[in-house]
C-alpha cells in the first residue's frame, strides 16, 4: 500500500510543481504516447532534453486502439506517467506528440513528430473529405493538422522537402509551422552500417550464412495478413543451415491482435529456426545485417534501402499508398515475391539481379537533411522553450548490439501463451 501511495505522489507532483520536488523553476515538456511505435520515434526525440536540468520531462499515454503495450515499453525505459486526464488538465511549456488524437484538449504549445520513412499510406478515414477532394498521406492531410479549421500544432515536423511541396496543396494553412529536420532513423542507420559484421556476430550469423528478414506493417495487404502463403515458404523451403529467417511486425499487428494471439498464429516457427522479434525490440540492427528484406509498403522496406540487403515486395495496395511515397518508388525498382516459385530461387536471383545504386532515389527521399536530424530537431526545440541550447553537439550514436536471434526463436514445445 506504502508503494502505491509513493508512486500517485510523484505523478501528484510531476503535475503540481509541488514545494517537495528537488529541481524547481524547470520548462516542462508534456510527451504524449499513442502506441509503441510512437514512442520509438519520440524517443529520439525527448532524449535530446534528458540530460538538460532545465527541462522536466512528464509523460501520458493518450488512449488509442493500438496503445497496448505501452506503458510497459515506457516501464522498461524507467518512465513513470501521469494519467491522461490530470494532463489534460494541467498546462506545459511544449507538448511532443506522434498522433493527433487527444491533441486539440493540450494545454501547450505541440509540436507534431513524423513517425515513419516519408509519407506512404493514404488516408483511411474519408468520412470528412468533400467531395472530389483529394486522399493524402495523414500527416499531410487537413483532419490530422486543423481542428475546426486552426492549424493543432506550434510545430510540425518532417523528414524531407518534398513533404512541403505536398503541404502546400493538400493544407497551406500548415506551412508556417512547418520544419524539415530529416529523419533520425535514417541517421542511426548510416551510422550503424559500418558495424555490420558487429551486428551479425551479436546475433548469432555464422560465416556463410544468409540473413533473411521478414517485414510487416499492419492493415490490409501486409507482410503478414498473406503470411498464410509465405510461411510455408520459409519453412519448407530455406535450407536450414545456410538461412537465417526473422520475422518484424509491426506492433499495431500485436497492439491490435494481441501477443498471445500472434504468437499462436506464428506457432508453426517454435523450433523450426525462424526468430520472432517482440515489437519493443530495436528493428535497426536486424535491417543493417541482413542479406535480403521480404517486405511490404511499410516503413521498415523503405529504410532497407539504406542497408546492404536485397529486397523483395510482397504484392501491395497500390491505390492505398501516395504516388510519390518511398514505398511507390520502391515499388518500381524492387522484384514482388510470388508464392508459386521456390523462395531460395527467387532470393538469389533478386540478389543477381541487383545493381549498384538500385534503390538510391528511394534511399533519397527519405530524408533530405542526412545526419542532420539531432541537431535541427533540438534546435527547433530549444528555440520554442525560449532557453539558449547546452553548448556541445547531440549525439548520434549507432544502434546498440542486438540480442541472438536464439533469443527470440521459440524453442519446440512452448504454448502460446509464452
Amino acid at each position: 500500500m506504502g508503494d502505491r501511495v509513493s508512486v500517485t505522489t510523484t505523478k501528484s507532483a510531476l503535475i503540481e510543481q509541488g514545494h517537495w520536488l528537488t529541481v524547481r523553476d524547470c520548462k516542462r515538456v508534456l510527451v504524449v504516447v499513442h502506441t509503441v511505435t510512437f514512442a520509438q520515434r519520440l524517443r529520439e526525440v525527448f532524449d535530446l532534453l534528458e540530460a538538460d536540468l532545465r527541462v522536466q520531462l512528464v509523460f501520458t499515454t493518450a488512449p488509442h486502439a493500438f496503445g497496448a503495450g505501452v506503458t510497459q515499453f515506457l516501464q522498461d525505459l524507467g518512465i513513470a506517467t501521469v494519467p491522461w486526464d490530470e494532463a489534460l488538465r494541467a498546462e506545459f511549456d511544449l507538448a511532443l506528440v506522434a498522433g493527433s488524437r487527444g491533441v486539440h484538449e493540450l494545454r501547450a504549445p505541440v509540436v507534431r513528430i513524423s513517425h515513419g520513412a516519408g509519407h506512404n499510406k493514404l488516408l483511411t478515414d474519408v468520412s470528412r473529405l468533400a467531395p472530389g477532394e483529394r486522399r493524402s498521406p495523414g500527416m499531410l492531410s487537413p483532419q490530422h493538422l486543423l481542428h475546426e479549421g486552426r492549424v493543432l500544432h506550434a510545430a510540425i515536423i518532417y523528414s524531407h522537402t518534398r513533404a512541403l511541396e505536398e503541404l502546400a496543396v493538400s493544407c497551406p494553412e500548415a506551412l508556417p509551422v512547418a520544419h524539415v529536420v530529416g529523419d533520425p532513423c535514417v541517421d542511426r542507420i548510416t551510422a550503424g552500417a559500418p558495424r555490420r559484421a558487429d551486428y551479425r556476430r551479436a546475433l548469432g550469423i555464422e560465416p556463410g550464412q544468409k540473413l533473411v528478414v521478414v517485414s510487416s506493417t499492419w492493415g490490409r495487404a501486409s507482410t503478414f495478413e498473406r503470411l498464410d502463403s509465405l510461411l510455408p515458404q520459409l519453412l519448407g523451403q530455406l535450407p536450414g543451415e545456410g538461412h537465417r529467417v526473422a520475422i518484424m511486425l509491426h506492433p499495431n499487428v500485436f497492439a491490435g491482435h494481441g501477443a498471445w494471439q500472434v504468437r499462436g498464429w506464428l506457432a508453426a516457427c517454435r523450433g523450426r529456426g525462424i526468430a520472432v522479434v517482440p515489437p519493443e525490440a530495436d528493428w535497426q540492427p536486424l535491417l543493417i545485417a541482413a542479406d535480403w528484406i521480404i517486405g511490404d509498403h511499410g516503413s521498415l522496406t523503405a529504410y532497407g534501402t539504406l542497408t546492404e540487403a536485397t529486397i523483395l515486395l510482397t504484392a501491395g495496395p497500390r491505390r492505398e499508398v501516395s504516388d510519390r511515397s518511398p514505398a511507390a518508388l520502391l515499388s518500381a525498382v524492387a522484384p514482388v515475391l510470388l508464392p508459386g516459385h521456390p523462395l531460395a530461387e527467387q532470393l538469389e536471383y533478386a540478389a543477381r539481379l541487383r545493381g549498384p545504386g538500385q534503390y538510391d532515389q528511394v534511399a533519397q527521399t527519405l530524408s533530405s537533411a542526412p545526419g542532420e536530424f539531432h541537431r535541427r530537431m533540438r534546435s527547433v526545440l530549444y528555440r520554442l522553450l525560449d532557453l539558449g541550447e547546452p553548448a556541445f553537439p547531440p549525439l548520434v550514436a549507432a544502434p546498440p548490439l542486438p540480442p541472438a536471434l536464439t533469443r527470440w526463436e521459440a524453442r519446440a514445445g512452448e504454448g502460446a501463451a509464452r
